[in-house]
């Protein structure tokens, strides 16, 4: 199963240059530094933000009150020289020369996969920067406006290459100031899509969509109506994801996904999207309502990324503290699915950065988080094999505290381990029902595997009343279950 590693390449190689004392670009990577990300249970990194960055989309940034005061809060020492236009904000799809070039990335591809790591790149099929070439060499691949719409929406339109364009956007929120909003309806645009993505397959092995339903025919429609021209037979993605994978049959469709279009965007082609439905529900709600959403179809489970941390939300460590976070952890370390994890979240990092920025600020390792991540990856590779199944705890009438428990099981041929959170800050007491029917006529033993600590049970107590747990506020089991002999 897919487990990804966000880098944020700029802010990393930055720290590594002051670090070694020379400037680091990606093809002077020192092995042991690409040894350190090879961990035991990441399969794939996902360098963020390499792509040539915008001047004009930086002049943006630094006129933008806004953004400066958010600058200034993640680096309260913030210069102008630690400040970049945005990775989203992209100049053209080759690798950012500061950043050591195509070639530079080639040698970072081949050391990552000399360690058995596949590398994940972005593409940003919603928009461009405003000094992007297609402003003057391809206006009908961009969404277009008018002298009148210019004049009454300033904000949300902008005059460049000759032409009138509108600026980039989702149906939700104010235009963004520093991006053009392509037309995903222009036959020329999807075209153009197609050849970028078969230039980052050349380059890569997977693609992360930002903003994947953006693109999607009906939320194109409702953003853009009439200006986008009539709606194709064809969607976006069902067009473009073909048509790449003819040239790389393997690479990987990771999509940015919201409002609860993942179904829909897996029928499209992705392997993965977002599920930004568990982190809110992680972060905001009970383990009732996680475990509502661990009811969904298993394909459906496969097809999702969980994390707790990326670019855009803020760091785990600040919003998940503590045992919590641990806790947290410890459920999307385990589910179906991908991973997703980010440079910093196992040190216990707190500060955010905004994108714009090169350089963030000095924070002490939390050295016990670090090595209880050490573990958990360990750990969830060993898991994470065969046919995975959600567990109901069960409890007494007078003691609801089940309902606190998250808990499933994974079943391989030669392995079998259950899993029990208790997601909550009090005492939780459940019986789990296990879906192993031949455990009956033996001792078991339940080797913990994240304490090492053992347990034996009877086995037919564990086929007929189920395993009784007992977790303290946020305290979790990753047990493997062995036969000690049969009676």
């Amino acid at each position: 199963m897919t487990v990804i590693l966000e880098i944020n390449t700029l802010v990393w190689l930055g720290e590594l240059s002051d670090r070694h004392g020379r400037r680091i670009t990606l093809g002077e990577v020192p092995g042991e530094v690409w040894d350190e990300l090879a961990r035991p249970g990441i399969d794939t990194v996902w360098l963020m933000g390499v792509w040539e960055r915008s001047p004009a989309g930086l002049g943006i940034a630094l006129r933008d009150e806004t953004l400066l005061a958010s600058f200034r809060e993640a680096l309260p020492d913030v210069t102008e020289a630690d400040i970049a236009a945005s990775p989203y904000c992209v100049r053209n799809y080759v690798v950012d020369a500061s950043l050591g070039g195509p070639e530079g990335l080639a040698t970072a591809r081949a050391q990552l996969a000399a360690r058995g790591l596949r590398l994940i790149l972005d593409f940003v099929p919603n928009h461009v920067a405003p000094d992007h070439p297609w402003l003057t060499t391809h206006p009908d691949r961009l969404i277009q406006g008018t002298p009148d719409d210019l004049a009454h929406a300033p904000d949300a339109f902008l005059e460049a290459g000759g032409h009138l364009y509108a600026r980039g956007r989702d149906p939700y929120f104010p235009p963004w100031p520093d991006v053009v909003q392509l037309n995903a309806f222009a036959e020329d645009l999807r075209r153009a899509t197609v050849d970028t993505l078969v230039s980052i397959g050349d380059q890569a092995d997977g693609v992360r969509c930002d903003m994947a339903m953006l693109m999607m025919n009906d939320v194109f429609a409702k953003t853009w109506g009439d200006r986008a021209g009539p709606t194709p037979p064809e969607d976006f993605w069902p067009y473009v994801i073909p048509r790449v994978r003819a040239r790389h049959p393997d690479l990987l469709f990771v999509a940015e996904a919201y409002w609860d279009l993942e179904w829909a965007l897996q029928q499209q082609g992705f392997d993965h999207c977002y599920d930004k439905r568990l982190y809110d529900r992680l972060c905001h709600e009970n383990a009732d309502s996680v475990r509502a959403h661990l009811r969904a179809d298993l394909a459906y489970q496969r097809g999702l990324v969980r994390f707790l941390e990326n670019h855009d939300e803020p760091r785990a460590a600040a919003t998940l503290p503590g045992a919590r976070g641990r806790a947290a952890a410890i459920a999307v370390a385990t589910l179906p699915g991908a991973t997703l994890w980010h440079e910093g979240q196992f040190e216990g990092r707190r500060v955010r950065p905004p994108v714009f920025l090169s350089r963030r600020p000095q924070e002490t390792a939390d050295e016990p988080l670090r090595d209880f991540h050490g573990r958990l990856l360990r750990v969830a590779t060993a898991v994470r094999r065969g046919e995975w199944r959600p567990l109901t705890p069960t409890g007494r009438p007078d003691n609801d505290t089940h309902r606190d428990l998250l808990a499933w099981t994974w079943t391989h041929e030669d392995t079998r381990h259950v899993v029990a959170v208790n997601y909550s800050d009090r005492l939780a007491e459940a019986r789990l029902p296990l879906p192993w029917d031949d455990l009956r006529g033996g001792e078991h033993r339940l080797t913990d595997l994240l304490t090492d600590r053992t347990y034996d049970r009877d086995g037919g107590e564990l086929t007929d009343q189920g395993l009784f747990v007992a977790l303290g506020a946020w305290e979790a089991h990753v047990l493997s279950v062995s036969a000690r002999g049969t009676s």
